[in-house]
């Protein structure tokens, strides 16, 4: 008896393709980071790329605008209670915990990168590798993807798929609205997408680990408890 009641938010199935993934997503990270260090200005990727967002009219801004305050401290607070509630009110406690513990580790640790890699976007003070933004929607997407895809029982190749798609829209349009807008290189927002698809994944074993184990304890605890009781009774 392990006392193991709640499902685990990294599907077994999923831990051989994602573990690969996210090592190579951590690998682009520190190349990025490395190759864009200390740097003002666009490389020649961002450059076009940026002339080609460049030209977003105007109701596209306003869309860009929408999802860059989903970035911003109001709209990301409003976005992660409003899902952690739902985890709750599943019953789906680990899901939960995922989404605070994971994002906010993947947020911490964009957010430590700025400083080592110490690039910069309109003026000195402007930290711009990773991108925050597209670091925190992507985490925010592959911490609700992942326990999805275990409940809904997917297999490999299609859960897989399912997280990875979830992580590429959800980056991909909060990128587009941070090089639209200008705040950010394009390089920026693969480094912040990349960034939480090397966290999130880790993050979700080791809650899962730690759960696991407080499960097995207390599993531990209620046999030894009732075996107590039943020596106390035969007494």
């Amino acid at each position: 008896m392990t006392g193991r009641s709640a499902a685990a938010v990294l599907p077994p199935s999923l831990r051989v393709w994602l573990g690969p993934i996210a090592a190579l997503a951590a690998l682009v990270v520190v190349v990025l980071g490395v190759r864009y260090a200390g740097d003002s200005g666009p490389g020649m990727v961002d450059a076009r790329i940026w002339a080609a967002v460049d030209s977003t009219g105007s109701p596209w801004r306003h869309v860009a605008l929408a999802m860059d305050f989903l970035g911003e401290p109001v709209g990301a607070a409003t976005l992660v209670v409003g899902i952690v509630t739902g985890c709750l009110l599943l019953r789906r406690p680990r899901a939960a915990v995922l989404v605070v513990v994971g994002v906010g580790l993947t947020v911490g640790t964009a957010t430590l990168l700025k400083h080592v890699a110490g690039r910069t976007i309109h003026g000195a003070d402007n930290l711009s590798y990773p991108s925050g933004h597209t670091a925190f929607l992507t985490a925010l997407a592959l911490a609700v993807a992942l326990p999805a895809t275990g409940r809904l029982g997917l297999g490999r190749t299609v859960g897989t798929s399912l997280v990875l798609g979830a992580g590429l829209v959800a980056g991909a349009a909060m990128g587009w609205a941070q090089v639209a807008l200008g705040a950010h290189y394009p390089t920026d927002v693969l480094g912040g997408w990349c960034t939480a698809l090397a966290v999130i994944p880790a993050t979700a074993w080791l809650v899962d680990r730690v759960a696991d184990r407080i499960a097995d304890r207390m599993g531990d605890r209620l046999v030894d408890g009732m075996a107590d009781a039943g020596r106390a009774k035969r007494r």
